[in-house]
């Protein structure tokens, strides 16, 4: 999938929270309906096979409770993406990566492999941390091998780990620092390497068994002064990543430290195109969630780039991908809060569909069911879930982009705000009456349910409100009325 995946430490963001966040795009002419759902144990699977690669896993017999937002239709598997199981702990699956020649000429990739129709499924039911997560998932890579490139977030309270794969069995992780944050856009991008910590105290790396020696035999080591760079040995440097993937990491760059360098002109120090963008960085203040969500919307407004620029003579305006684009199925982006009691620690934000034109909304995940607004999304377009209506509008909008922007801008305000307070009174309600751990999911379903009711309401109106405005500037109006 062509996504866009914003990791942010915990001295990073706002409340010393870790956050991961990533986008879902589909591929180009395709829309993927998404719900959001509860796993309970009883409905993991054990015996797992894949739609795509039809490889079959016979999974551990102890799975625990975990959200996800799957595939609404099932057709070409579950790919159940992002969520939080009932340990604290969050995984997001996958952002497709890129990779090179030699690699894949010495690693090849493994048709009847795992992918990302297949891993969240396997492993998010089975980890306690975010470490574990990168081990659990590693050794399913050097057993059944991957049929494509990508990067996995893995996220606990503490931590958060990023792992990417290498040709087909090989996998690299590098734990983000604790002050800074990480753009990652369909490209490899981890740009240092300490195989003595990998191979020892695994402090902030982690790779598969034999990756040294691989990085050996195959001659992937281009560094001229022995520093290692794993961007260089093992990933891509292409026309295709200087329209498509560099622009995405150079403009959030851009957004999060805006004065720590130049950006524009010949000479700028990061432009579109560059190749040495940093993996991570410390951002000049920390992150919110609403950064999050305005960074995963960009379509690089405030540069010649924009794809809604009103200059009809720009001729770079829509030359560079978008990371708010048509095509986003959802983004979900996990909160972990180390400062609440365990039943509230994990909020799960969700917008559905093109982020230019939704709002971002949490819930608890702590709980056994979702609303239905976003749980019951089909085939049928309709306005009763979250998912359509948010297709809809956002077809209206495009097209008349300009004249409904304040609506767009008063509605994520509205949404972004209400829902906030909302989590706010029922975390000080569950601390106050002390709710108890068994009437603990009861609660957290009914202020879930709560959070939803208010969304459908400033949803539809913003519907109302896109189509009014779309039917007034209908090409086949007139403004003479009847006599």
């Amino acid at each position: 999938m062509g996504c866009t995946t914003i990791l942010v430490g915990k001295n990073a963001s706002f409340d010393g929270s870790t956050m991961v966040a990533r986008t879902e795009d589909a591929p180009s002419g395709v829309f993927r309906a998404k719900k959001f759902v509860n796993v309970a144990p009883e409905e993991q699977p054990r015996k797992y096979k894949s739609v795509i690669s039809k490889v079959e896993i016979d999974l551990p017999n102890n799975p625990v409770r975990y959200t996800a937002v799957p595939n609404a239709i099932l057709d070409n598997g579950i790919w159940g993406q992002c969520g939080a199981n009932e340990y604290n702990v969050s995984m997001s699956a996958t952002e497709t990566i890129t990779s090179n020649e030699r690699v894949l000429g010495a690693d090849p990739l493994v048709d009847c492999g795992i992918g990302e129709e297949d891993i969240y499924t396997i492993v998010m039911p089975y980890i306690a941390s975010a470490r574990e997560g990168v081990t659990f998932l590693g050794n399913l890579l050097e057993k059944y091998g991957t049929y494509e490139m990508n990067g996995i977030a893995f996220q606990d309270e503490n931590e958060i780990w990023w792992l990417e794969t290498i040709g087909g069995h090989h996998w690299m992780a590098r734990r983000v620092p604790d002050d800074s944050y990480v753009i990652m856009p369909n490209q490899l991008g981890i740009d240092k390497f300490d195989f003595d910590d990998a191979f020892g105290a695994k402090k902030e790396f982690m790779c598969s068994a034999d990756l040294l020696d691989f990085v050996k035999k195959y001659h992937l080591d281009l560094s001229i002064d022995g520093d290692f760079n794993p961007r260089h040995a093992f990933g891509s440097r292409s026309d295709a990543d200087h329209t498509y993937n560099t622009p995405r990491a150079w403009i959030l760059q851009r957004y999060f430290n805006p004065t720590a360098n130049t950006y524009d002109g010949i000479n700028a120090d990061y432009r579109p195109d560059s190749d040495n963008l940093p993996w991570a960085r410390i951002p000049e203040k920390k992150i919110t969630v609403e950064d999050i969500k305005y960074a995963l919307s960009h379509h690089y407004q405030g540069t010649e780039y924009d794809s809604y620029s009103k200059d009809i003579h720009s001729v770079k305006k829509g030359t560079l991908r978008p990371i708010g684009i048509n095509r986003t199925n959802f983004l979900g982006l996990v909160q972990i809060r180390p400062y609440m009691p365990d039943e509230l620690k994990c909020l799960q934000w969700l917008a559905i569909g093109s982020c230019v034109f939704n709002a971002i909304v949490p819930f608890y995940t702590n709980i056994n069911r979702t609303p239905d607004y976003l749980a019951n999304t089909t085939n049928q377009v309709t306005t009763e879930n979250f998912y359509w209506t948010n297709r809809l509008i956002a077809a209206l909008c495009d097209a008349h982009f300009a004249d409904t922007a304040s609506h767009i801008e008063r509605y994520q305000l509205k949404v972004q705000s209400q829902s906030t307070a909302l989590i706010n009174k029922y975390d000080e309600k569950f601390i106050a009456e002390k709710i108890s751990k068994d009437n603990a999911k009861d609660f957290l379903e009914k202020a879930n349910e709560n959070i939803a009711d208010e969304l459908k309401v400033q949803t539809d109106d913003l519907l109302d409100k896109a189509l009014y405005t779309a039917s007034c500037n209908m090409k086949n109006k007139f403004s003479r009325s009847d006599a």
